[in-house]
């Protein structure tokens, strides 16, 4: 049988995220989530693969601009809601599914592709890169604390409604957007994302309770969770599950962690996505009780290396040329010659000798600057042509703030 391959109409939006849901375990959403999924779908970037009317491919991608070092924002396609029926995997679905992505994407003039993935082996091959890690915790609050830095004191604490103060929560969430590389500048109605709270996702926790931090009646922060009380012999044994905790300075962000350690009947703080280099490590009394993990994130490929390389800036000076692979999207193979700086960078063709060889995936993968040349070549994965290259390249593309995906999409 033939497999069509087409852009998403509208009519067909309820049978193809059916699909999906399908595909990632056949439990449908909360009608919320769908209202919200189905609002934030772009049809005309969405795509289907269709068998005798019936769609077994699914694949979109959100117009998104991420931040990048130096603090620019550059466009990105977000893709997103890729699945495969599982009585069509192995057939070449997925692959027609990617190839036309991101021929569109590359047609869009926008340089870069992002995702993240539920099994980060699937994207290697079409040229994505691990580029960004988040870190969990199981924070032990009775036997740990926060060390608290001066001015903690001075700010002040109030529950506020979820709904009623996510307009405040959400330009805490703005100021911060330069902060990092990784973060997306959301568009209008993505900052209901955040405010999503089916009662099937709690796992028997409160409703998400929100707290604001304070000074001079300005707010310079914000937390927001769930309460889980759970009670064992010993007497009560509760649980916070943060959902997101942002802050404008040192203080601020030290008073919400230290209201977090105190909530009454509570021994533990489960966090599931911060940045791996979180300020709450040289927070705690003991980092020991803090479990942490640490997993892949944010998957970068670049789909127009020299635009690519252009958009950010570098740490230091870097002149270098890349021999780069990358089977899966031709136009990009080839000697790129980049220079560049902290003021800006240009990147051409390059005709004489290379100095690092490497995968599109690898130069995706330290695209942020989190992770560094010099450990992907530490792995095999890049290649030092010239003597001095690799260490001028990777100190170059490295960034002083880990890079960090706030929420998923």
């Amino acid at each position: 049988m033939t497999t069509e391959l087409r852009v998403l109409r509208p009519e067909e939006w309820d049978q193809w995220y059916g699909r999906l849901e399908l595909a990632f375990g056949g439990v449908p959403e909360s009608p919320e989530e769908r209202a919200l999924w189905s609002e934030l779908t772009e049809h005309e970037r969405s795509i289907g693969a269709w068998e005798d009317g019936e769609c077994v491919g699914t694949a979109g991608a959100f117009s998104f601009r991420v931040s990048v070092p130096g603090g620019s924002f550059v466009p990105a396609a977000g893709v997103t809601m890729v699945s495969v029926a599982a009585t069509h995997r192995r057939r070449g679905v997925l692959t027609s599914m990617m190839r036309r992505q991101l021929d569109d994407v590359r047609a869009l003039g926008e340089p870069l592709a992002v995702l993240t993935a539920s099994e980060p082996e699937i994207y290697g091959r079409f040229g994505y890169g691990v580029a960004t890690y988040q870190l969990s915790m199981d924070v032990d609050t009775v036997r740990g604390g926060i060390i608290a830095p001066p001015g903690t004191d001075d700010v002040r604490l109030r529950f506020a409604p979820v709904e009623e103060s996510a307009g405040a929560c959400e330009a805490v969430y703005r100021s911060r957007l330069g902060s990092r590389p990784g973060m997306f500048a959301r568009t209008p109605g993505w900052e209901r994302l955040a405010l999503l709270d089916p009662p099937a996702d709690r796992e028997g926790a409160s409703a998400a309770q929100c707290v604001l931090a304070e000074r001079d009646g300005d707010v310079v922060g914000y937390v927001r969770f769930h309460n889980k009380p759970e009670w064992d012999a010993s007497g009560p044994n509760g649980s916070i599950l943060l959902r997101d905790v942002e802050a404008l300075d040192p203080a601020a962000y030290a008073a919400l962690w230290r209201f977090l350690f105190g909530i009454d009947l509570t021994s533990r703080i489960r966090v599931r996505n911060r940045p791996v280099d979180d300020p709450l490590l040289h927070l705690v009394t003991d980092v020991r009780r803090c479990g942490v993990r640490v997993r892949d994130s944010l998957h970068v490929r670049l789909v127009d290396v020299g635009a690519a390389l252009v958009a950010r800036t570098y740490r230091t000076p870097v002149d270098v040329v890349f021999e780069v692979e990358d089977p899966f999207c031709p136009w990009n193979e080839g000697r790129w010659r980049l220079s560049g700086d902290a003021k800006g960078a240009s990147c051409e063709r390059g005709s004489g000798p290379a100095d690092l060889a490497l995968d599109v995936r690898d130069l995706g993968a330290a695209f942020l600057g989190g992770v560094t040349l010099s450990s992907l070549a530490a792995a095999g994965r890049v290649r030092e042509l010239r003597g001095g290259a690799l260490a001028e390249a990777s100190t170059a593309f490295a960034s002083d703030a880990a890079p960090w995906l706030p929420h998923g999409f």
